[in-house]
C-alpha cells in the first residue's frame, strides 16, 4: 500500500502561525482600524435605543479599564477568573481583560445549576467569578453565593448590571452584601489605581504558549473534564478560520451562537477581531427571529450557527419578509450538518459561501473546514479538509491508519490541540497518545482528495445483529421525507438483535402524525432492511447541550423507560 491510499492529510502550511498572545493582537487590530464597529449588542427585545455599540478604539479602551480592574483588585497571571453567563457585551470586554493579564478565563456553562457550579470552581481553584442577572430560569446570582460560601479559593464576585432593555424579560442583578461581592462598575471603576505602565508590565511576561482559557467538556457521561488552551491555541485557530472565510474588515459577523462555548469565543470573537470585522450580538441567548433581524438591522455579511438553529429560522412563518441579501458567508458546526437544511441555507439565505466546520473543544475547536470554491457536495456531504497547520488521520482499533474510503477514528495533531485536560493527567493521557495525535472518539472516513465524512460518535454506533449501523446515513434519508424537519436516529436494546433502531422526530409544521409503519414502509426499498427503524418517537424538540449538540445519552436512557426495555 502506498502512503497515497492511506488516510492521512497535512494542511496547508502557506499561512504563519501568528506568534503573539491574544492581548497584543487586539492591540494590534485596534490601532489599525480604531473608528470601525468592532461590537453592537442588540437590545433583548428587538427595542432600537437599547442598542449598544463600540468601535474598535472604544472597546480597546473598555477592556484596558476592565483588565486593570482585575489587577487592581489583586488578579495575578496565572488565576483562574470564571465568566457565568449568556452572551453580552461584557462577555467578550472579560474574555479580552483577562488575556491581557494573563488570567485563565474559565467558561462556566450558563445551565449549569449549584452542584455543577461548585463541581468546575472546586476543579480548577478558581478566584473570582463574574455572575449574570439573574433572570426567570436561572438564580445566578443566590447559586454564586452559595459557591462562594463553599469554595474555598473562590474569593470575589463580580455581578454583572442587568441589560437595558424596554421591556420583556425581567432581569435581577446582584447588589453586594457581604465581603466578597462588587459590582462590574466598581470593579472597572477600580482601574484608576492601577497606571498604564503596569498593564504593559503584565504583558510583557505572557508568552503565546500560556494558558488563557479553560473549557468544560459537556459532561455527558460521568464529570466534565476542563480543556485547557494556550493564546497559540485559539488565537491561531480563530484567525484560521477567519481567513478561509474570506474575512476583512468589512465584514459583520452575526453570531447567536453562546460565547461559553468555543464557537462563540473563537469562531466568533478571535475570527472576526483578529481580522478587524464586527461582531453582532443578537440576543443572550437564541431567537430565530433575532437572528434574523440583527442580520436586517445591521448588514451582516456572516451569520453561525449549528443545523438546529438554521432549521428554526427557515422554519419561521414570515421567514420570506426578512432582508438578508447582505449575507455571503457563515459557519454550520457543532453537530452534523443535513444536507436539505443546507442546500436552503446556501439557496434561500444567500450564504453561498457558508462553510461547514468540524472539531471540537479540546482542538481549538476547528480541525477540519470546507473552502471557498469546494463543489455543492463537498460543502454538503463532507466536512471539509485538514485545517492549516494541522494533520488529519483515521485509524483502526490497534493504531493503524486504514485505507481511503474505510472508516475508523479520527485523530488531529498540531498547534489546536489543547495542553490538556485541567489538573487531570490521566484523562490527558487518554485523549493525546505518546505523538500528539487528539483521538476524538468520532467515526470518520476519508475520500480520495482528502474529505472527511463524519459517520458519527463511536459510542452512537448501533450494532445491530452484528451489522455496524451509522445513524448519520439513516438521517440523511429521512431529511428528504416531506413531513420530517429534524431527526434523530439511535439505538435501543433489544433482546434478539442486541440493539434496534428508533427515529425521533420533530414534524413541519402542520404534516401528519408518522407512525412506525408510515416510516418504515418509506425505507422499504431504499435502505437495507437492517437499517430501517423499528420505532419512531414524535417530539416537539430534542435536549440539547447549550452549544447545540444533541444530547442522545439522554434520549437513549428516556426511550429505554418509555419502552420497558431497561
Amino acid at each position: 500500500m502506498t502512503q497515497a491510499a492511506l488516510s492521512h492529510t497535512a494542511g496547508e502550511t502557506t499561512t504563519s502561525l501568528l506568534e503573539e498572545t491574544i492581548g497584543t493582537n487586539f492591540a494590534r487590530i485596534a490601532a489599525r482600524f480604531p473608528d470601525r464597529d468592532a461590537l453592537i449588542e442588540a437590545a433583548a427585545d428587538g427595542g432600537a435605543d437599547a442598542v449598544r455599540r463600540w468601535t474598535f478604539a472604544e472597546l480597546a479602551h473598555d477592556v484596558d479599564a476592565a483588565a486593570r480592574g482585575l489587577l487592581a483588585a489583586g488578579v495575578e497571571q496565572g488565576d483562574r477568573v470564571g465568566i457565568w453567563s449568556p452572551n453580552c457585551a461584557e462577555w467578550t470586554i472579560i474574555q479580552y481583560a483577562t488575556a491581557a493579564i494573563g488570567a485563565i478565563l474559565v467558561n462556566v456553562n450558563p445551565a449549569y445549576r449549584s452542584h455543577e457550579l461548585q463541581f468546575v470552581v472546586k476543579q480548577n481553584g478558581m478566584r473570582m467569578l463574574v455572575v449574570a442577572p439573574s433572570d426567570r430560569a436561572s438564580e445566578y446570582v443566590r447559586m454564586a453565593r452559595e459557591a462562594l460560601a463553599e469554595c474555598p479559593d473562590l474569593r470575589e464576585l463580580v455581578f454583572l448590571p442587568a441589560p437595558h432593555t424596554t421591556g420583556g424579560a425581567t432581569f435581577e442583578a446582584g447588589v453586594p452584601e457581604a465581603p466578597g461581592e462588587t459590582t462590574w462598575e466598581a470593579l472597572v471603576g477600580r482601574a484608576g489605581e492601577v497606571p498604564a505602565s503596569a498593564l504593559e508590565e503584565r504583558a510583557a511576561t505572557l508568552a503565546p504558549g500560556d494558558a488563557i482559557n479553560i473549557q468544560y467538556t459537556s459532561g455527558t457521561t460521568g464529570f466534565p473534564k476542563g480543556a485547557t488552551l494556550t493564546h497559540r491555541n485559539i488565537l491561531n485557530n480563530g484567525y484560521a478560520v477567519g481567513e478561509l472565510l474570506g474575512y476583512t474588515e468589512e465584514d459583520r459577523v452575526v453570531i447567536p451562537v453562546p460565547f461559553y462555548h468555543c464557537f462563540g469565543m473563537v469562531i466568533g470573537n478571535l475570527a472576526a477581531f483578529s481580522h478587524g470585522c464586527a461582531t453582532i450580538l443578537p440576543g443572550r441567548g437564541f431567537s430565530p427571529a433575532a437572528a434574523l433581524q440583527a442580520v436586517q438591522d445591521f448588514g451582516g455579511t456572516s451569520l453561525y450557527g449549528v443545523p438546529t438553529m438554521f432549521i428554526a429560522e427557515l422554519a419561521l412563518p414570515d421567514f420570506a419578509s426578512y432582508r438578508l441579501d447582505t449575507l455571503r458567508t457563515g459557519v454550520m458546526a457543532g453537530s452534523l450538518c443535513p444536507v436539505e437544511v443546507m442546500k436552503r441555507v446556501i439557496a434561500d439565505m444567500h450564504m453561498e459561501d457558508v462553510a461547514i466546520c468540524y472539531g471540537m473543544t479540546e482542538t481549538s475547536p476547528v480541525s477540519t473546514m470546507t473552502r471557498e470554491g469546494d463543489t455543492l457536495a463537498q460543502r454538503t456531504e463532507t466536512v471539509g479538509r485538514t485545517m492549516p497547520n494541522l494533520e488529519s488521520k483515521i485509524v483502526d482499533p490497534t493504531g493503524a491508519t486504514v485505507e481511503r474510503g474505510a472508516i475508523g477514528e479520527l485523530c488531529t495533531r498540531g498547534y489546536a490541540v489543547m495542553a490538556g485536560y485541567w489538573d487531570q493527567p490521566d484523562k490527558t493521557a487518554e485523549a493525546i497518545d505518546a505523538d500528539g495525535w487528539m483521538h476524538t472518539r468520532d467515526l470518520a472516513r476519508m475520500d480520495a482528495d482528502g474529505y472527511l465524512v463524519i459517520e458519527g460518535r463511536i459510542k452512537d454506533m448501533v450494532i445491530r445483529g452484528g451489522e455496524n449501523v451509522y445513524p448519520r446515513e439513516i438521517e440523511e434519508f429521512l431529511y428528504q421525507h416531506p413531513s420530517i424537519q429534524d431527526v434523530q436516529v439511535i439505538g435501543v436494546p433489544d433482546p434478539k438483535y442486541g440493539e434496534e433502531l428508533m427515529a425521533c422526530i420533530i414534524l413541519k409544521p402542520g404534516a401528519p402524525a408518522l407512525t412506525a409503519e408510515d416510516v418504515a414502509e418509506y425505507c422499504r426499498g431504499r435502505l437495507a432492511h437492517y437499517k430501517i427503524p423499528r420505532y419512531v418517537d414524535i417530539r416537539d424538540s430534542f435536549p440539547m447541550t447549550v452549544s447545540g449538540k444533541i444530547r442522545k445519552v439522554e434520549m437513549r436512557q428516556e426511550a429505554i423507560e418509555r419502552l420497558g426495555l431497561g
